[in-house]
């Protein structure tokens, strides 16, 4: 035996499980198939989102949350189907559902002060992340509850490296970068270890595609081996593969939201060594992406976040209908574009909508968030358009600008040549848009919205919601038309776990030896999301996942 765990893949889910079984006196071995630039994985380019309930922050802003909305909220995004099989005994949702409840509970509960401790802190402004499909006990989140991390996910990762790179320093974490794990150990029945290939060197840069020249083999023994190796999203084969038909037809044309590695592998390997795989069919992507004018890796994509106020069209000119709204409901929203026959869609709006309502995700296009100058975040509200916005204002292949309709739809048609618009027809629709809102008794629904997100402090304060006005009033011009498309990113399905992390076989039993975390576990059960996300609630579960199932392997190896 080399080592007490073997721990496969340094992402924030593997780094946490790391960090509380060395902590509490095991030896482990970390692997992953980068190199050391990589360490952290793919929440370190997050925008540090977390969903929290009945915070400070909440409270300061007059946001009223509890646990009940929560879980209320959560089990209404869900929508679990697949609780009990035809006997009886528990499905493929069970799991998923203990998890989220026991999330849940975490965060209204021991998540910010155990973040805290890891010196973590939060942004005073909470956004409000999908708002929903319009009813009480569907999917949305009925109050703010998006708490953006100071340092976005470099700031979430740099407290566990920290403390990795110490247990590394003490001799209880043996980290083994660019080691691909090609199978699983077992040992009279349980998973006593992982072997694999040792990769050639790699100098580049985080996030870019490394190479995969084998120079090498491997085999570590443990007592026990924790899987945390991520998702499917830059695999888009896998991502097509597992397209459910209640989203339409995959996209032919697909953005990648995710780096290069996040490949998806150890899944097939972790069922070879007898574990399940569960909801193979859910998966959570975004219909605001934009092609990176800047990119790392290939087909880099970065995610648009935008306010209320922008009208969303189709591939034909026809604005979207409620409740598919900006902010409002991302998988509902990518359910019924997939059926509009094009893999494309477009934002209308005008500059000074641009320059105040959209943030771009990620921490590389938040610097002001990422490096904690507070000044500089505090001067968004009174900037016209934030540096990142800008360079893809002037650099993006996907943005357009001009001075009228006509001219606007113009180099719209001439960048999607087979989707012509009708120029009359968007502009009427502008048009109808502008008059409600000069109306105080609106009957469109957006516009209606645009003033509920005027009510809430941090909205406006933040100018997320800015002041309602004509997209057409020259003042606020020029025009401005975003394309957007597809952006892989999250595999909400995976293997199936207990409340210990502890992986299960087909018959519900744990595979003796074999943990899962993060988003290979489905962030927790194979499905804590069930259909649909709430949103700060990835790198939670990835958080969530690593520290619960490290706890648990801990006490069961002492």
């Amino acid at each position: 035996m080399d080592a007490d765990v073997v721990v496969v893949g340094a992402g924030l889910a593997g780094l946490v499980a790391a960090c509380e079984l060395a902590d509490a006196g095991c030896s482990v071995v970390l692997l992953d198939q980068e190199s050391e630039a990589n360490l952290g994985g793919q929440a370190w380019w997050s925008f540090g989102g977390l969903f929290l309930v009945d915070s400070p922050e909440q409270r300061r802003l007059g946001v009223r949350d509890s646990l009940d909305l929560a879980w209320q909220d959560w089990q209404g995004a869900a929508g679990w189907d697949r609780l009990t099989l035809p006997d009886g005994s528990p499905g493929p949702d069970h799991w998923g559902r203990e998890w989220a409840r026991s999330y849940v509970e975490w965060a209204a509960g021991e998540k910010r002060a155990w973040l805290r401790g890891q010196g973590v802190s939060f942004v005073p402004f909470v956004g409000w992340a999908e708002r929903g499909d319009g009813t009480s006990g569907g999917h949305g989140n009925s109050v703010p509850r998006f708490h953006m991390a100071w340092g976005t996910g470099t700031g979430l990762v740099a407290p566990f490296e920290r403390r990795i790179r110490e247990h590394m320093a003490g001799g209880r974490v043996f980290y083994r970068p660019r080691h691909r794990v090609d199978g699983l150990v077992t040992t009279g029945g349980a998973v006593s270890g992982a072997r694999g290939s040792v990769l050639a060197p790699d100098d580049a840069a985080r996030g870019v595609a490394s190479n995969r020249d084998v120079v090498g083999e491997f085999e570590f023994g443990a007592q026990a081996v924790f899987v945390t190796s991520g998702g499917i999203g830059g695999d888009h084969d896998l991502v097509r593969g597992n397209w459910p038909d209640r989203l339409g037809t995959a996209p032919d044309t697909m953005l990648t939201g995710v780096p290069a590695h996040v490949d998806g592998r150890m899944l097939a390997i972790t069922e070879q060594a007898g574990g399940t795989v569960v909801n193979h069919d859910r998966m959570w992507h975004y219909v605001e992406g934009v092609r990176n004018w800047d990119p790392v890796w290939p087909g880099h994509a970065i995610r648009i976040l935008p306010g209320p106020s922008a009208l969303w069209f189709d591939a034909h000119g026809d604005r979207l209908p409620s409740p598919y709204l900006p902010g409002f409901d991302t998988l509902g929203t990518l359910g019924h574009l997939r059926r509009s026959g094009a893999d494309h869609s477009w934002f209308v709006l005008n500059r000074s909508l641009v320059g105040k309502e959209f943030t771009l995700s990620g921490s590389e296009q938040n610097p002001d968030l990422t490096e904690r100058r507070y000044r500089d975040f505090l001067r968004r509200p009174v900037t016209k358009v934030q540096p990142s916005v800008r360079a893809f204002l002037e650099h993006g292949e996907d943005w357009l600008t001009a001075d009228t309709v006509g001219a606007l739809v113009a180099r719209m048609n001439e960048l999607e040549p087979d989707f012509h618009v009708d120029p009359a027809h968007l502009e009427r629709q502008v048009v109808e848009r502008d008059r409600q809102v000069d109306n105080p008794f609106t009957k469109d629904t957006q516009v209606a919205a645009l003033r509920v997100a005027r009510r809430y402090r941090g909205d406006r304060l933040t100018k997320r919601a800015y002041p309602p006005h004509r997209i057409l009033d020259p003042k606020h011009g020029p025009l401005v038309a975003v394309r957007l498309r597809v952006l892989s990113r999250k595999t909400l399905g995976g293997l199936r776990t207990d409340l210990s992390g502890r992986v299960l076989d087909a018959g519900g039993r744990p595979v003796p030896g074999l943990y899962a975390a993060g988003e290979v576990a489905g962030f927790g059960g194979g499905g804590m999301h069930g259909y649909r996300s709430l949103e700060g609630t990835f790198v939670g579960g990835c958080l969530f996942g690593g520290l619960r199932a490290g706890r648990a392997a801990a006490a069961a190896l002492r």
